[in-house]
């Protein structure tokens, strides 16, 4: 199955030596499935910005964050895993669009009209006490739960081993494809 992962079809993932490099902040834009890193620590040469469509995520073991471990971002054979504290936000841009006759052709296109921006905390709260075993503490692909305005959006709306697996799961949970796939 081949998934649109929308907007800019001309992205360049960044690249970074493998090693590992602290999360300032994080940031998904739900237009193109692309999460953008501010990150410390890289090598001369190397942008503090970190992009990419490709990223797992695994949460910090409680043993991990009292030896005093923060967010970071791991790149093991060039695949990167973001590993994050309990708590840890990512800024969610979400792009409202509607679709409109195209001026120049009168064909329909689906615009952007506005952004919205909130925060997705994946791994917060009562989340850890309904996981099966290690599942969270392991990298795995991660779909951000329905947009909700204000507040901070909790959890996930789907997960696996791979991206398109976390996508179905998404879909058998909310009876659609999530905006990244629209």
């Amino acid at each position: 199955m081949s998934l649109n992962r929308g907007g800019n079809t001309s992205f360049t993932p960044t690249r970074l030596s493998d090693g590992k490099y602290p999360v300032q902040q994080a940031t998904y834009d739900d237009v193109n499935g692309v999460y953008t890193l501010m990150v410390l620590n890289t090598p001369a040469g190397s942008p503090p910005v970190f992009r990419s469509r490709d990223l797992q995520m695994a949460r910090l073991t409680d043993e991990q964050v009292a030896a005093g471990e923060n967010t970071y971002l791991s790149i093991d054979d060039n695949q990167p895993v973001m590993y994050l504290t309990e708590d840890f936000r990512i800024e969610y841009v979400h792009n409202v669009t509607e679709t409109r006759p195209n001026p120049q052709s009168g064909q329909q296109e689906t615009v952007i009209v506005r952004q919205q921006s909130s925060f997705w905390a994946p791994f917060a709260g009562a989340l850890a006490g309904q996981a099966i075993g290690s599942m969270l503490f392991r990298p795995q692909y991660y779909v951000p739960p329905v947009y909700q305005p204000g507040g901070v959006l909790t959890g996930y709306g789907g997960y696996g081993n791979s991206y398109s697996q976390a996508v179905k799961r998404y879909e058998t949970r909310y009876k659609a494809p999530p905006p990244v796939v629209k």
